[in-house]
């Protein structure tokens, strides 16, 4: 990251009867606003559509991804321009991003019936209703796809990750979204001290390669499954989403209903298929029940 995305302080550690002073390292969360410019020429308005807390970084790809995710945009075209607002700081911060839209493009606003406010941990939070959040994919769902990926890539899928979490492994306290290849290959990867901010940071990034629709990909989640991850994934038009942790009722229920391939618990060598189980090639097993 180009921002700095690291602090330093000096705390207290306990080990039983050991106690010494010492310089810890912790990830930085810090609010960012996003604002969008949009309308004709010569009626131009900006609006305040979020404030989500994160970690300084990335912050035109978290933006326009949180657009594109939310349903705001439908194509990376739409966008003219994403840059800081300079704004009097006594700490001289970055945190607020302008988004400006191209002149006429209009911006669905339905799913933003107020400004809300968005935890570091939770991207629903402030919406008025499940149903204001099922925003619909640009993308077609695919049910004769494809896609197919082995139980050992799987397996490497966590590794990798964990390789490449420079973070992390700092800090201790982010969550990362990672985009791969069927055959295993790391594409990308995103960190944020709140999950759907590095699942945001990560499509935002693929919006701006033009890598859109996400197919013959898989989406690895260091954390659990929620619903607003599912929801995110589905609008990049994901079809595979792997996840270190577990996954919630609702995200299960979304997957199927968007023909994902939803796989929990992966590592140590172990998975749970929740749904779409067709894109996974394992071998023969024996239903118990």
């Amino acid at each position: 990251m180009a921002a700095n995305s690291t602090h330093k302080t000096r705390v207290i550690k306990v080990n039983a009867a050991e106690v010494a002073s010492a310089v810890d390292v912790l990830a930085i969360e810090e609010p960012l606003e996003i604002r969008l410019e949009h309308g004709p020429e010569g009626q131009r308005r900006v609006q305040n559509i979020s404030v989500t807390m994160r970690t300084p970084g990335h912050d035109a790809e978290l933006a326009n991804g949180f657009l594109f995710t939310e349903g705001i945009i439908k194509n990376p075209e739409d966008i003219a321009q994403t840059e800081h607002c300079f704004i009097a700081c006594a700490e001289n911060k970055e945190n607020v991003i302008q988004v400006s839209l191209v002149a006429g493009v209009v911006p669905h606003l339905q799913n933003t019936e107020r400004n809300f406010y968005t935890t570091s941990s939770c991207g629903v939070c402030g919406k008025g209703s499940i149903d204001a959040i099922r925003t619909v994919s640009s993308f077609a769902i695919e049910s004769g796809d494809s896609d197919t990926i082995q139980s050992p890539v799987l397996y490497q899928l966590p590794v990798i990750l964990r390789k490449h979490q420079r973070i992390f492994e700092d800090t201790g306290g982010l969550h990362a979204s990672a985009l791969f290849t069927t055959m295993g290959e790391l594409l990308l990867l995103r960190e944020d001290v709140g999950r759907h901010n590095a699942l945001d940071k990560l499509i935002g990034a693929a919006l701006n390669y033009n890598w859109l629709p996400l197919r013959q990909t898989i989406l690895l989640l260091s954390g659990r499954a929620s619903f607003e991850l599912i929801q995110k994934a589905a609008m990049a038009g994901i079809n595979i989403i792997a996840s270190v942790g577990a996954p919630s009722s609702l995200a299960v229920q979304l997957a199927q209903e968007f023909n994902i391939t939803l796989i929990g618990f992966l590592r140590d060598e172990r998975f749970n298929v929740y749904t779409a189980a067709h894109r996974v090639q394992i071998p023969r097993y024996e239903d118990t029940y």
